[in-house]
């Protein structure tokens, strides 16, 4: 970690690739001048600039809020997704944690659901399946009532709002030597689950997003946790074992298939 406010100059390996079906390939850029104090996608700005000015095609990367709140910024960088810091998104990452003269690789998610659309930017729209299978209520539930007067037990509550910071990014995926999507569709089943207005379409919303992750190509958990240590937002694994728990209880109980 940077121990002084001075300016450094970092040796970046970025990945380019200039669209889908292309090969990519890393390439090297050294970058001078950059304050400890900027975020890592300010870093990339500054980087752009410079290409701009030598007629070279900048960095596609994805971002939008840079609040740590839409997950778009997700990159692997030195082989972390969002990078060393831990319970942070790619654009609260501050370069004072790098040093100067530090070599930076940064790199795409990697899996076979999230497909490389220009250098670092991926397809996540395998996540918006996965929700469009099930990850809402879509029952009558009449006009809004009033305040608190839905019990549901504080410890519920919390979790479901525990599951429900859960942003999409897809860090859980490209840490997993897998690909697999559970972290995020355990945390979008509990949010729901845990709440009395998802209970009435719980059988059916696990199985329909199981299968849609299952049919998008995403692999299996096999526990090793990396998706909760990768998470910007803490999302834990005992989301997982509520799932499996929903999974094979509507196996049993449900009266009707997977409808996707």
């Amino acid at each position: 970690m940077s121990q002084d406010n001075k300016d450094m100059t970092l040796n970046l390996k970025i990945w380019r690739q200039s669209n889908t079906k292309d090969k990519g390939q890393m390439e090297d850029y050294a970058l001078a001048n950059v304050s400890p104090d900027a975020s890592f996608l300010e870093m990339l700005d500054q980087l752009n600039e410079d290409l701009v000015e030598k007629n070279v095609d900048p960095i596609a990367f994805d971002h939008d809020c840079r609040e740590g709140i839409c997950g778009m910024c997700s990159l692997m960088i030195n082989g972390q997704a969002h990078g060393p810091e831990a319970e942070t998104t790619t654009c609260q990452l501050h370069m004072r944690k790098f040093n100067d003269g530090d070599t930076v690789v940064i790199e795409p998610f990697r899996a076979r659901a999230f497909p490389v659309l220009k250098d670092l930017m991926i397809d996540r729209t395998a996540f918006d399946d996965i929700i469009a299978a099930g990850g809402f209520t879509s029952i009558n539930t009449g006009n809004a009532q009033d305040a608190n007067s839905i019990l549901v037990p504080k410890e519920d509550a919390d979790l479901a709002m525990d599951a429900a910071s859960c942003i999409g990014c897809g860090a859980c995926v490209a840490s997993c030597k897998n690909a697999s999507a559970m972290l995020f569709v355990s945390a979008k089943v509990s949010q729901l689950a845990l709440l009395p207005q998802g209970k009435a379409e719980s059988e059916q919303r696990v199985q329909n997003m199981v299968k849609k992750m299952d049919d998008l190509g995403f692999g299996n958990c096999t526990n090793e946790a990396e998706c909760e240590a990768s998470c910007p937002k803490g999302i834990d694994i005992s989301n997982i074992a509520r799932m499996n728990r929903e999974f094979l209880s509507a196996a049993v109980t449900s009266k009707t298939k997977p409808t996707v």
